[in-house]
């Protein structure tokens, strides 16, 4: 866990040594000083986390070293991208398969977005080896940790998180989903994001300059609520999609995803701390994302109840392109039903979480919650 040694084992593994620029490095040293100190890591933990930061680096590196040797991805297009901006645990994993049975869209696979190089063609798009090698890896991690598929469940050649690109930037919530860390949680709400959009950007367009050319990208991440501005600083034409959700189900849901996440690195019972971090993680999301809209009244912002979401996903959908002007075809109409008709909800078991577990209560959440429940006219899932 010293980011001297992890650098330099980057530049080893890849024969470079241009990272872009430095703006890496503060989050790195920050992580990794959290994690050696505060994560309580187990073995598989202390091999993992940084094997896990080595391949960062090293796809940084390379996407990088690819960039320069091609000069003319600088000039690549990302225009007006459908971003799921969606609170965690409010839908976004559904959305973001839906708008990518789009044939017109373009997402970020689960595969590509940790091993960006070389770029995918038209021709490997769909049968790039490294599919299945992320395919085996992600079974070994349900081997290891089998209750990790029912909680949070992506494919390999599925759309993910961007949060899987700006982790290379090292200002990202998947360091925090891996590990408690509460000094990089710190450090990480008050750093300024704009170099990891910047650099997202630049990954999207490495990514494109493949070949793999459809009208726009579909993106996701319920990270995006807390930097809406440095989102559309670097995306200022994005169509953003903001979901919600009773609040009693978000806080506790998402205690649930992190608390089985970070088991599988560590032994400890962290439960405490993830219910306070992750219910202000929800509170600083939604007060960020309404001082985003007040900032700028003009920007669309399409809001989604995860209720109307779940019980029409294709009136849902047909409304979010009439928003933004865009036309619902048959083609995506067809494959987004098929969609929803062979993958229900919870194929691979019932997820199932209690406030209590957390020591929360479910009445107090919702009243601290009630303001943003009723401004957005949020159904509420659970007895008050």
């Amino acid at each position: 866990m010293d980011p001297a040694s992890l650098i330099a084992a980057a530049c080893e593994k890849t024969g470079l040594k241009d990272f872009g620029g430095d703006s890496f490095r503060e989050g790195l040293e920050v992580y990794c000083r959290s994690a050696s100190s505060e994560a309580q890591l187990n073995a598989f933990g202390k091999a993992a986390i940084p094997g896990a930061i080595l391949s960062a680096l090293a796809n940084r590196l390379r996407v990088v070293d690819w960039a320069k040797r091609h000069p003319g991805i600088a000039e690549e297009r990302i225009e007006a991208p459908f971003v799921v901006v969606g609170l965690f645990r409010a839908g976004t994993t559904l959305l973001s398969y839906l708008l990518e049975k789009d044939e017109r869209h373009r997402p970020l696979y689960r595969w590509e977005a940790g091993d960006c190089i070389p770029p995918p063609t038209p021709e490997t798009i769909a049968n790039d080896p490294r599919i299945e090698t992320t395919r085996a890896q992600m079974a070994m991690m349900d081997e290891i940790n089998p209750r990790m598929r029912v909680v949070q469940s992506e494919e390999p050649d599925g759309p993910t998180e961007c949060i899987s690109i700006m982790n290379q930037d090292f200002k990202s919530l998947t360091w925090e989903a891996m590990a408690n860390v509460p000094a990089y949680g710190r450090w990480l709400r008050g750093a300024d994001h704009l170099s990891a959009y910047r650099y997202h950007k630049q990954v999207l367009q490495v990514l494109q300059s493949g070949g793999v050319r459809r009208s726009r990208w579909t993106l996701k991440c319920p990270y995006h609520a807390m930097h809406l501005d440095a989102l559309t600083t670097v995306y200022p034409d994005a169509r953003i999609i903001l979901t919600h959700r009773d609040p009693v189900i978000l806080v506790t849901s998402v205690c649930s995803l992190i608390t089985t996440l970070t088991k599988t690195f560590s032994d400890a019972d962290h439960r405490r701390y993830i219910a306070d971090h992750w219910t202000e993680m929800l509170a600083l999301s939604i007060d960020r994302a309404d001082a985003f809209r007040a900032a700028h009244p003009k920007k669309q912002i399409v809001d989604v109840h995860y209720a109307d979401l779940a019980r029409d996903p294709i009136a849902t959908m047909r409304r979010i392109y009439a928003a933004f002007d865009e036309p619902f075809v048959e083609q995506a109409r067809r494959a987004m039903t098929t969609h929803v008709e062979f993958r229900p909800k919870g194929r691979f078991g019932r997820h199932d979480y209690d406030a209590a577990e957390y020591g929360l209560d479910a009445g107090a959440i919702g009243e601290r919650f009630r303001s943003y429940a009723e401004r957005y006219d949020v159904p509420l899932e659970t007895p008050r």
